[in-house]
């Protein structure tokens, strides 16, 4: 699968030192239907989990947004 970034996404990637091959890691692993996804996940070196939304059609995966989570929420995969 291809994954983009939108100008936003690699805007909040920067903002909060979220690197993209971190989120192309958690990406790889989890399989998408068309459509607009969300993923919430522990990462290693952060305090709080970190939440990509992206939007999957025809093979391309487009991250559109990625932060860290306040404290207290729970890790969730996929909705």
């Amino acid at each position: 699968m291809i994954i983009k970034f939108s100008r936003h996404a690699r805007r909040r990637a920067k903002l909060y030192k979220i690197s993209e091959d971190i989120i192309r890691e958690l990406l790889l692993g989890t399989d998408f239907s068309d459509g607009e996804h969300e993923v919430i996940k522990n990462v290693t070196g952060y305090k709080c989990p970190i939440k990509t939304v992206v939007a999957v059609e025809a093979g391309t995966i487009t991250v559109i947004t990625n932060y860290p989570l306040k404290k207290g929420k729970e890790n969730e995969n996929s909705l």
